[in-house]
């Protein structure tokens, strides 16, 4: 092989190896995947607002009256993000309410409907459907079919995924026989804000 030859072997070696180590440089910087979309921060305790109302009344204001269904009075267990970001809401909340500083059975899980991630814009409101079982005969008597009627002055309630608990003063009548079933909750569901209410 002529000189010519050798220093044109090397030149091309030389190019191909920069290539090479070109292309290597350009796979190891390259653009990182999209971020991958992740669903909202879990609403904290301390984010939301938590309120008892009826079904069907939130647009007038007769918070806390209860609707009548058959042998029950339903209530709504309102959830408000009074927080200044987005959060989410998923599945039940745990239940129990208090008649003279001692807690109840926990409310059960009613899963006539089916829990769905629900997001919080600040200000926005979710609820829950809390069912209290009759403690008073139907037939119009006034004499109580089961236990003896008394009456819970405060819910504990605790949203998913958080250990701390919310308090909400209440006035609802309720069955004192130990073991009874009386409440039962919903998962929480979207709904409208509360009426008038606006972030500070």
């Amino acid at each position: 092989m002529t000189r010519n030859g050798h220093i044109g072997w090397r030149v091309a070696a030389v190019v191909a190896f920069a290539g090479t180590a070109a292309l290597a440089v350009t796979l190891t910087h390259a653009p990182d995947s999209p971020p991958v979309s992740r669903p909202n921060a879990v609403c904290p305790t301390s984010g939301v607002q938590a309120w008892l109302g009826a079904p069907g009344t939130a647009a007038t204001g007769t918070e806390g009256t209860g609707t009548r269904a058959a042998g029950a009075t339903l209530y709504t267990l309102e959830f408000t993000n009074v927080s200044h970001r987005a959060c989410s809401l998923y599945g039940y909340p745990e239940v129990s309410a208090y008649v003279a500083s001692q807690a109840s059975s926990a409310a059960i899980r009613d899963s006539s409907v089916r829990p769905r991630p629900v997001t919080l814009e600040p200000g926005a409101t979710a609820h829950s459907v809390l069912r209290v079982a009759d403690t008073i005969a139907d037939t119009g008597s006034s004499r109580p079919t089961a236990c003896d009627q008394v009456t819970a002055e405060e819910l504990r309630v605790t949203f998913p995924d958080q250990a701390r608990s919310a308090f909400l003063a209440v006035h609802i009548p309720m069955c004192s026989r130990k073991g009874h079933l009386s409440l039962s909750v919903q998962a929480i569901q979207a709904r409208p804000g509360i009426p008038g209410y606006t972030m500070p």
